[in-house]
């Protein structure tokens, strides 16, 4: 059977076109559920060696609740790129309703995954003078597992906002959805997060240069590190804003309603 192909530049299109038509709708989702959660996280989180998650403590919880609230951004701003038009208050409340089947959804594929990815680490952090080749072949080949995973589910959010379905049914359209355009998206990922790790240095290097001219300091709680912080997050919003609308546009191209543009959940 013929497999349409995705026109990643047709997204793109679509894309500016629903910024600059719904961007202050968008933007006013992403400051109230990515921003504002993920500057708090960052004033919480306590330091930690570079390469290394901070000790368990309760910003775990702090985090857990961004982690959520970020999800039901996604989630909600998938739903406003998807059109028609619609409220804020409506794209969140859809956002809230459809959380929990994507949840469940992304542990089903990602948590065996780390599972695995966590046990073959172990095991070599026991002997890291000698790690075991297996170990580190498994873990290459399980890395090389999870990449092609991930682009085979990079659909799956967008089809738990559009559609009022469960868990293995995401996950199964997601793959259908993505079915002979694997190295498609797999070229958009790549293009993606390039352009957006220069895009957050390039601010960053300049955001703390400044503020540390300003400022003297640009450590956590001062008001340089303040500054450093609410830039990298509304650089990070605007990044990933951008991508969930690019999300909703390429679903819209290979699912079988894309012609009309309203999830089956329908708000």
């Amino acid at each position: 059977m013929h497999v349409a192909k995705l026109s990643i530049s047709q997204a793109w299109d679509e894309t500016k076109a629903v910024l600059t038509r719904d961007g202050k709708l968008i933007g006013a989702v992403a400051l109230a559920l990515f921003v504002l959660p993920g500057i708090v996280l960052d004033l919480v989180m306590p330091p930690a060696p570079a390469g290394q998650f901070p000790a368990p403590g309760p910003w775990m919880a702090v985090a857990a609740v961004a982690i959520l609230i970020s999800l039901t951004c996604q989630l909600a701003i998938i739903r406003l790129g998807m059109g028609p038009h619609l409220t804020v208050g409506d794209a969140i409340a859809h956002g809230a309703r459809r959380l929990l089947p994507f949840v469940a959804a992304v542990l089903a594929w990602g948590a065996p995954l780390i599972l695995v990815i966590a046990f073959l680490y172990a095991s070599m952090a026991e002997n890291s003078e000698k790690p075991s080749p297996a170990a580190a072949l498994a873990l290459i080949a399980i890395a090389l597992v999870g990449i092609y995973l991930a682009v085979r589910f990079i659909l799956m959010s967008a089809v738990a906002s559009a559609e009022n379905i469960g868990p293995l049914r995401i996950l199964r359209r997601s793959w259908e959805l993505s079915a002979g355009n694997w190295w498609r998206l797999f070229g958009f990922l790549l293009l993606f997060a390039a352009g957006a790790l220069v895009l957050v240095w390039a601010v960053g290097a300049v955001t703390g240069l400044l503020s540390q001219l300003a400022f003297g300091s640009i450590a956590k709680m001062t008001p340089g590190g303040l500054i450093v912080i609410i830039v990298s997050q509304l650089v990070s919003a605007l990044l990933y804003l951008t991508y969930f609308v690019m999300l909703a546009r390429l679903y819209l191209q290979r699912s079988a309603g894309a012609h009309a543009g309203v999830p089956s959940s329908g708000i």
